[in-house]
């Protein structure tokens, strides 16, 4: 009997690695992020892609966050400008090397109706981060900046969140499920033995 409950576990065990082994782990990366310079305060999370490009930039497809408390409402589709920056187009990429924003960064807006487009500037002498900003009254093109508009440099930083591997604490959960019951069970015939 002993031998066979051994058994059972063991093809147990092994069918569950194979199946919850097999899954694929999760299709994106979640980051966090944050930038500030003068008057400037930006932070929140990305979701992207979990493979980076041969570059090492890992897709945006989702952002939260604030900007100087006010709530990003959404993404800037990539390929496309922020109102009032045309025709500068956000790819939205990310990457852990020491550049970590492309040339023509992310976008996004936030709940009052502004734009925001961080990205890295090579051509500035010291090469680094700039935020070009967008408020209405929004007049296209970029060299249509307004007093409430600005295009400063800002300090950028993101990085992985650490998450778990989903399938690892799932085959942990059906073998803690399998192995208490037989536990016990085992517990109460030496019980009953004496």
């Amino acid at each position: 009997m002993k031998n066979l409950a051994l058994l059972s576990v063991t093809v147990l065990a092994a069918t569950s690695g194979l199946i919850f082994g097999t899954m694929q782990a999760a299709s994106a990366l979640n980051w966090n992020w944050n930038y500030f310079g003068t008057g400037i305060t930006a932070s929140g999370t990305f979701t992207t892609n979990d493979t980076p490009d041969d570059l090492g930039f890992y897709q945006i497809s989702e952002i939260t966050g604030t900007r100087n408390g006010e709530t990003i409402t959404g993404l800037q589709p990539a390929g496309t400008s922020i109102p009032g920056n045309e025709p500068f187009n956000v790819d939205n990429l990310i990457s852990l090397n020491t550049q970590q924003l492309t040339g023509d960064g992310f976008g996004y807006s936030t709940e009052q109706g502004n734009y925001s487009n961080p990205f890295f500037a090579s051509f500035l002498p010291t090469p680094g981060y700039l935020e070009v900003f967008s408020a209405p009254p929004i007049v296209p093109g970029f060299e249509n900046l307004g007093l409430e508009d600005s295009e400063l440099p800002i300090s950028f930083s993101a990085t992985i969140i650490t998450v778990p591997e989903t399938t690892f604490i799932l085959s942990l959960l059906i073998l803690g499920s399998i192995g208490a019951p037989l536990a016990l069970k085992r517990k109460k015939r030496s019980q009953d033995d004496f």
